[in-house]
């Protein structure tokens, strides 16, 4: 354990609306001979921008395939085709998993990465750290990575054309950031920088908190219109600035731990990211025992934003004891964040407290009027 404060960062944010045809230009700061990874549906709608782009500033245009999942395989198979290319800087186009396999294959052959993501989804594209996963979707191990992304740019046009899950699941994400982070602060554990969390990176997890709450519903009102607003802006800023610069360097806690957890239920495979810690993050509040008012807070804001707080709306029920039970030894293996709390934390802990969930969101949802939940049945594979 490190007594040291560690803050990370990207070396370049850019953000605004039609900022992809910039990205030639920022991309020609960086290396003469870039290697694009996308994958089909990403590729057909920012493809052509992307393109004209690169041409624009003197680059050729070498793009690769990205298939589902972060796996180890094709983390192998992009670095392959960078050695092959002889390609010097790489740049993950689209979600959070094509964005790992290009950090991480950018360290592994060490030239300069860059993360460009096209929905609001995550805290992914600013963190030196990369998610991995097996091929049916379950999670594997952070890889961590000794630098953060030499660029991130997002459009926050594209962002308004994504489906509007997509944003709804980064504000998902980007709630835990200040949970988990004050979490951390309160105890001895380090963050995933390998130290102690920083006063700066502490204030941005909670300005992250501050800034969803303030613009969240105008966002998602702009979304569905497909227009940039102010209030998008700032949404899209919380979510991938914001909540990355916040969870790497003031450390995540018990919410992405269960969501690690859950990603080893198959019931759960339809849903993205946000959806999946959203359900942490309830969790993480009844173990801590989060004052009343907070819990029921959380609860209603996530139901209006349109964001699973059930076991029923993942597609599970306490009957389900087998794959609860198995969720809650994942989330609680040795090398998970969940150890980083205040207090020593056990599975039976993890268990009791996600399977309360389910009363504690219904009875809140009743008193305010909001609907019951809809159970969840994850797409065919």
């Amino acid at each position: 354990m490190s007594d040291l404060k560690v803050f990370g960062s990207p070396s370049r944010y850019v953000q605004g609306k039609n900022a992809l045809a910039s990205l030639g230009e920022y991309l020609a700061h960086l290396g003469k001979n870039p290697i694009l990874l996308a994958d089909d549906t990403v590729w057909g709608i920012v493809g052509k921008t992307v393109t004209d782009s690169l041409e624009k500033a003197g680059l050729p245009v070498k793009r690769v395939r990205f298939i589902k999942f972060a796996t180890p395989e094709s983390v192998d198979e992009l670095s392959e085709e960078i050695k092959k290319g002889g390609h010097d800087v790489v740049a993950g186009i689209g979600g959070g998993s094509t964005i790992d396999v290009a950090k991480a294959a950018g360290v592994a052959t060490d030239i300069y990465f860059a993360s460009v993501p096209t929905a609001a989804s995550s805290d992914a594209p600013t963190s030196a750290l990369s998610l991995i996963y097996n091929d049916h979707g379950e999670f594997l191990e952070y890889r961590f990575l000794p630098r953060n992304p030499d660029l991130v740019l997002i459009d926050t046009q594209v962002v308004a054309n994504a489906p509007i899950r997509f944003l709804r699941g980064g504000i998902g994400d980007a709630l835990a950031t200040w949970i988990e982070a004050r979490a951390v602060g309160r105890g001895t554990g380090v963050t995933m920088m390998g130290g102690r969390p920083t006063r700066s990176a502490q204030a941005l997890a909670k300005l992250c908190w501050d800034t969803i709450h303030e613009n969240a519903f105008l966002a998602l009102d702009a979304v569905k219109a497909h227009t940039v607003t102010p209030a998008l802006d700032a949404e899209v800023e919380a979510n991938t600035l914001l909540s990355g610069l916040g969870f790497e360097s003031s450390g995540l806690a018990a919410a992405h731990a269960i969501h690690d957890g859950l990603t080893q239920a198959p019931q759960t495979h339809g849903l993205i990211h946000g959806e999946k810690v959203t359900i942490g993050t309830l969790t993480q509040l009844i173990m801590e025992a989060a004052p009343e008012k907070e819990i029921e807070d959380f609860i209603v804001f996530t139901t209006k934003v349109g964001l699973p707080n059930t076991l029923t709306e993942i597609g599970l029920t306490r009957d389900n004891e087998k794959e609860l039970r198995g969720i809650c030894t994942a989330a609680t293996a040795e090398n998970e964040t969940i150890h980083a709390m205040p207090f020593p934390v056990d599975a039976q802990l993890v268990y009791e407290s996600l399977v309360a969930i389910e009363d504690v969101s219904r009875r809140v949802r009743a008193e305010h009027g909001l609907p019951e939940p809809v159970f969840y049945k994850a797409p065919e594979a």
